[in-house]
């Protein structure tokens, strides 16, 4: 940091203490929204705009996975901080609160830097909106419907809401105490494959079903597919931002490494293999019905873990089940599966740009949720076993599939934000 030696007196027009205290709240706003999970340019954009209200003539950040580095610049003075976040995780509740904040910072257009720690202190300190044990209700619930579209049946769709339901209930647990995510993402796949042949093998116990439902397994798990992180990380990548993009997609597909390793371990002890489950029977009326409502269930319930509020969780449920229904229509008049994808997450996002400014929330808080139940999660664990199983040609074809069908999802999102987005338009 350098300064020249005739500064003013007055503390609040530009001393070098001034400047610590005003680029300490300024990274604390970027600490805040980084482990709330959003993207790396929303992380940017929401320091910069509390950096302006603060009289901060010029401020840069460098924002990874886990790192921010800033600098902020106010006359002759310039400090330069870093800091780092360890809990990856992601709390929409808290993105919303900081988006209001930026908003009102943005039209005071000058505020001091206790207005700011004050309400960051209560962003901070307000707890999570559902219980432990509400919140694994949730995960159950998505899996559950997941379960359906995946082509389950009634044993399936009951059995892994279940299943899903204690391992996430463990997963929570586990991270609210500080364990390391890796492992305690093995110990959630493993609970949860556990439990879904623990409770088929009951079912068979007293008669209540005589068919195999083996291959619905992979369901339970998918409450621990890292949609956000992927879908986050590939708009990062759209954004040029390589080092943050890179880092999210490395640690998204780390997480699904740990879960799925986990899940080929249970598969291996009990005989289980994770082949697709053959469809359903049903009337295409009802079908598509089904497919309506579980697409809604499916979305609301990922956006629900993500601590959504109520309003929110429903917009994005809303808007995933039209879009994700209409995908699997795609699928099935013979689109190819990455160009539903992609038509689908364009209509997500156009919406999403319709939707979040009118609910004044941050547009990834509706459109990630909605996109996030048509990440190949199933498709990404298959790959994962066969490459254990020494089945190459088998994993790469299950791989390439989900590759594309998330390169889709990305490219349908970034061109959406493109059309309604100057930001994203153009290059400054």
């Amino acid at each position: 940091m350098g300064a020249t030696p005739d500064l003013p007196a007055d503390p609040h027009d530009g001393t070098e203490p001034e400047l610590v205290r005003r680029s300490g709240v300024v990274l604390r706003v970027g600490r805040l929204s980084l482990s709330a999970g959003t993207g790396s340019y929303r992380v940017k954009a929401s320091m910069a705009r509390v950096a302006r209200a603060l009289g901060i003539e010029r401020h840069q950040a460098h924002v990874t996975l886990t790192e921010i580095t800033t600098t902020s610049h106010r006359g002759a003075s310039f400090r330069t901080e870093v800091t780092e976040v360890r809990s990856v995780g992601i709390d929409a509740d808290r993105l919303r609160a900081l988006e209001r904040l930026g908003q009102d910072v943005e039209r005071r257009r000058s505020v001091t830097v206790e207005e700011v720690d004050r309400e960051l202190d209560r962003i901070q300190s307000t707890p999570p909106l559902y219980p432990t044990v509400v919140n694994a209700l949730w995960a159950a619930l998505a899996c559950a419907a997941f379960a359906f579209l995946n082509d389950g049946g009634p044993v399936e769709v009951v059995v892994v809401f279940l299943a899903a339901g204690l391992g996430q209930l463990l997963r929570r647990i586990l991270l609210h105490r500080g364990l390391n995510q890796f492992g305690v993402t093995m110990l959630a796949a493993a609970l949860a494959s556990l439990a879904y042949v623990a409770f088929l093998a009951a079912l068979d116990a007293v008669g209540a079903t005589t068919t195999n439902h083996e291959a619905g397994y992979v369901s339970a798990v998918l409450f621990l597919v890292p949609g956000f992180p992927l879908v986050t990380g590939a708009l990062d990548l759209a954004k040029l931002d390589f080092s943050a993009g890179i880092a999210r997609l490395t640690y998204a597909l780390m997480i699904l490494t740990s879960a799925a390793l986990s899940v080929w371990a249970v598969s291996t002890v009990v005989g289980l293999a994770p082949v697709p489950a053959d469809p359903v029977a049903l009337d295409e009326g009802v079908r598509l019905g089904l497919r309506l409502v579980a697409s809604l269930l499916g979305v609301l319930g990922f956006a629900l873990m993500f601590n959504s509020p109520w309003g929110m969780a429903l917009a994005a449920a809303s808007i995933g089940m039209v879009a994700n229904t209409g995908r699997l229509w795609l699928v099935d008049a013979g689109v190819p599966a990455q160009a539903a994808a992609a038509g689908a997450a364009l209509v997500v996002g156009l919406l999403a740009a319709l939707v979040a400014p009118r609910m004044n929330v941050p547009r990834i808080t509706v459109s990630v949720p909605a996109v996030v139940i048509m990440v190949p999660g199933a498709a990404a664990y298959r790959a994962i076993y066969y490459v254990s199983n020494g089945d190459t040609t088998q994993a790469l074809a299950y791989a390439v599939d989900a590759g594309l069908v998330v390169a889709a999802l990305a490219i349908g999102l970034a061109v959406a934000r493109m059309l309604t987005d100057r930001a994203w338009s153009f290059e400054r």
